[in-house]
């Protein structure tokens, strides 16, 4: 697959060319697809997403981490346009800004995955053709948080937030990502944030009730299967 992919996605706010090496958080709503069978279910979760998210989004511009994003559908893609050097300031403002989006969508009972990822990105807005107008995004940051959002192994779950460790700025590492931000937990391939939870100390504690949902699901699944069997 070439690397440089390029998606055309819808703004809720205007956002300048971009084109510089930064952190990007790829959202999808989770079980969209099952919404999508109910025209109204789905329109109003893509409501919820859009203005909570431009809300948010709002919120940072006069910071000096900006975070913008552009949405499609029932993804989005959030990116930090900054001034400063601090590479970890960057990714702790992106992470606080994922943490706000998902707690207010939470409160609609909608669930994000979010993958994110380091490197070049590429923004090229309002490319105008008679009757066309798009806006086009690439580079490799964009692609791998999309891939690890899609088909990243071990595969993401709903509520889950993960940076990918691959290709980060050398100054990041677990232990001043943790120092920036506690509530992150180091796997072999990611670094996990617990959004979700207050301190770090909270965390084996949701992983439990986590892990104990999915063994109900399954459990349920199993009990209907049975019920037929003669």
């Amino acid at each position: 697959m070439s690397k440089k992919i390029i998606a055309n996605f819808y703004l809720i706010m205007p956002i300048d060319n971009f084109f510089d090496n930064t952190f990007v958080a790829f959202c999808d709503i989770s079980g969209f697809k099952v919404m999508m069978k109910n025209a109204k279910a789905a329109e109003k979760a893509l409501d919820f997403f859009y203005s909570i998210s431009y809300e948010t989004l709002i919120e940072t511009q006069n910071l000096v981490n900006k975070v913008e994003g552009l949405f499609v559908s029932d993804s989005g893609i959030l990116f930090i346009r900054s001034n400063t050097s601090d590479k970890l300031e960057h990714l702790n403002s992106l992470l606080k800004t994922v943490q706000i989006i998902n707690k207010r969508l939470l409160e609609q009972d909608l669930m994000l995955t979010t993958s994110i990822s380091y490197g070049a990105l590429n923004y090229q807005g309002k490319l105008e053709f008679s009757g066309i107008e798009k806006n086009s995004i690439y580079g490799n940051a964009y692609l791998n948080a999309f891939l690890d959002n899609e088909r990243g192994t071990p595969r993401i779950q709903p509520g889950q937030c993960r940076i990918i460790k691959s290709n980060l700025p050398d100054e990041i590492d677990e232990i001043s990502l943790q120092n920036k931000e506690p509530r992150i937990k180091s796997t072999n391939k990611h670094y996990y944030f617990f959004w979700m939870v207050d301190a770090v100390e909270e965390i084996e504690g949701f992983e439990s009730k986590y892990l104990d949902s999915y063994q109900l699901k399954y459990a349920g699944m199993l009990k209907a299967l049975k019920s037929n069997l003669v």
